[in-house]
This record gives C-alpha cells, structure tokens and sequence, in this order.
C-alpha cells in the first residue's frame, strides 16, 4: 500500500504557507496541475484527496518560492528555512543508519520547535523512534491522516537513506483508533505490522541491526531527491525485501549511472566484506555483481521512463551513454520495445 492518495488538506496547508506570503493560489493550482481549490471545500469540484504527484508538483512550486523544503512533514509547524536540506547534507557523512538519525535528533533540538523533536531510543533488540508531540494522546484526539502521513514518510525516508525496506515490528500513535473499522485496516495494511493506539507518542519499532545498516545515497542523489521530493518517498514500495544481501547490493549500485557504476571494491568495503565472500553469498543467492547491474540499469530506466517527465536522451544520459543510440539498443535488448514504445504504453495504461 502506497501514499498516492493525499489528503487535500495538505495542499491546503501548502497553499496557505504562499498565500500568506503574497502569491497567486490559483496560478500554483494551475502549475501543480490540481483543478480546484482545496483551500475551500465548497469550491466547485472539490475533492477530498490529490494524487502524489499533484501534491508533488504543488510542493515543489511553493517550496521554490518561499525558499524552504521538508516535503511535507513540517506541516503546520515552523521550520528554520533550509534546515531540513542542510540536515539531509549533514546525514551522508554518517557511517550507518543509526548514526544519521542520531544525528538527525540533533537538528531537530536546533533547528525545530520542542513538540516536533525525533527521538531514538534502544531497547534490548528493538530500536524505537519517535516523532511529535506527547500531547495528542492525553486530550482524547482521534489519530489523523497527518499523523499517519508524517510517520510513513520518515519511516520511508530512514528506508531511502539506507537502500532497502525497514521491517517494522510495530507502530504506535498517540492519538486514539480513528471510528471507522475501514481507516483502522487501512493503517495496519500500510506499515504491515501491528498499530497500536492511546500510547505516549508516534513512533514505529524496527530491529536494532537496521542501526547498523550502511547509507547507500550520495550527493548527486540526494540532489535529485530533493529536487523531486516528497514523490519518491510516496511511492516507495513497502514490500518486505528482507534486508537480503542482494537487495543491499542493489541500493548501493543505485539509479544514477551518469557518473559511472560503484566499483566492487567500494561495495565490499561499504558492506564490510572481503571479495571472495560477496561472489559466493552473491553465488548464494542466485546472481553475481555484474548481474545485479544490468537489472539495477535496466529497472532505472524503467522507472524513470514511466514515472518522471526527463525526456528519453535525459534518461539515457542518467544511464550512463553519452550515446542516446546506444541506450535505445540496449534498451530494445533488455524489454523487446524501445524506450519511446515502452513511455507511450505506460502513459496509455494511464489513461
């Protein structure tokens, strides 16, 4: 399950941040592609949600002109401008996951107000974190679709630094189970793991070994990132990859091949592991180095293809050939169709 579906509150929420600001609502409407007015309900055509990418699209706009990001999580909170950009930077340099988000605790005492602060704690073999406030459990307040919005989302961008799904042990909300059955399904299906409501604060539990996990981004895809944001981390898939080797493999090597492919070397040192025991547990599993490139290659232009608005030679040039010929070949070899044939009949299945 997947945050495609977004609240139109939330665009209303962005759409008031530039208001206020002294911008034209319905020229950002008019950009992001979005053809009402969620900042009233009455309004001719309203609709209670916005696909990810509209509200993507929405973001983006209002965030270049008001100079700030946080994609979303900040909502009706006040966020130092570029605080959260600078965190991201400052994360890289962290050796694994539990280092990043320790680190990430520190900007939030700095830079954010006191009832939005990201908490780690460990506990035996779980690792807790929270985010939020303690205060929407003690008044009675139902969980809302921020609240479940805002803790995916960090949840899915812990998954992105690191390169692979975190397999959530539980999930707790402060706030209490919403009335209707169908949203109390609906939170379980989304995190796939146990929702538990009335406790202290938001926070999901995942095992301490992901602390351990290596990031995988570099700088020029956290660039990207940003610059698309937050649409890759609402149509992250949440299928259960197990943390497998291969699957580690594979987020290392990446999307972004302009610059090149990670050396092997630079794969066993990320995953602590000397050359010949990645070949066999790679072996292991079915596959080799070389192998997992060609896919991670071939799935990269699949889904830059079908899923962003980069022309077909942008694609190419983010594969890695500095000949566009070349990548619709390999291309035609890798799915039977060249790229322009495989665009269209996504966009058509689309339609």
């Amino acid at each position: 399950m997947d945050l495609e579906a977004v609240p139109s509150r939330f665009a209303r929420s962005l759409l008031n941040l530039a208001v206020e600001r002294g911008y034209d609502a319905g020229k950002i409407l008019q950009y992001a592609q979005i053809p009402f007015n969620p900042i009233d309900s009455r309004s001719d055509g309203y609709q209670p949600h916005i696909t990810a990418m509209q509200y993507t699209r929405l973001y983006q706009q209002v965030m270049s002109l008001i100079q700030d990001e946080a994609f979303g999580l900040m909502l009706g909170h006040k966020v130092t401008p570029g605080a959260f950009r600078m965190m991201c930077y400052c994360l890289l340099g962290c050796d694994n996951l539990g280092k990043a988000i320790k680190r990430a605790c520190e900007f939030f005492r700095t830079f954010y107000e006191a009832d939005t602060q990201i908490q780690l704690d460990t506990r035996r073999d779980s690792a807790i974190v929270g985010y939020g406030s303690v205060k929407k459990g003690f008044a009675g307040d139902f969980v809302e679709a921020s609240d479940l919005y805002g803790l995916s989302l960090w949840h899915r961008f812990f998954c992105w630094l690191v390169g692979t799904n975190i397999e959530l042990k539980e999930v707790r909300f402060a706030g209490q189970a919403p009335r209707e059955r169908a949203r109390v399904v609906r939170y379980q299906q989304l995190f796939e793991c146990p929702v538990y409501y009335g406790q202290l604060r938001d926070e999901f539990v995942f095992d301490t070994r992901y602390l351990n996990f290596p990031l995988v981004q570099n700088e020029r895809s956290l660039k990207e990132f940003l610059r698309t944001a937050p649409y890759p981390l609402m149509v992250l898939s949440s299928g259960r990859d197990d943390g497998s080797l291969v699957a580690r493999v594979r987020a290392m090597i990446g999307q972004d091949f302009s610059q090149g492919f990670p050396s092997f070397e630079r794969i066993t040192e990320a995953l602590n592991m000397s050359a010949p025991t990645l070949r066999r547990r790679l072996k292991k599993e079915g596959t080799t180095f070389q192998q997992l490139k060609d896919e991670c290659r071939r799935d990269a232009a699949m889904a830059y293809l079908s899923g962003s608005e980069l022309s077909i030679n942008g694609v190419a040039a983010l594969m890695g050939f500095t000949d566009p010929s070349a990548f619709h070949r390999c291309f035609k070899k890798w799915t039977g169709i060249t790229p322009g044939e495989f665009r269209q009949r996504e966009r058509d299945s689309e339609s």
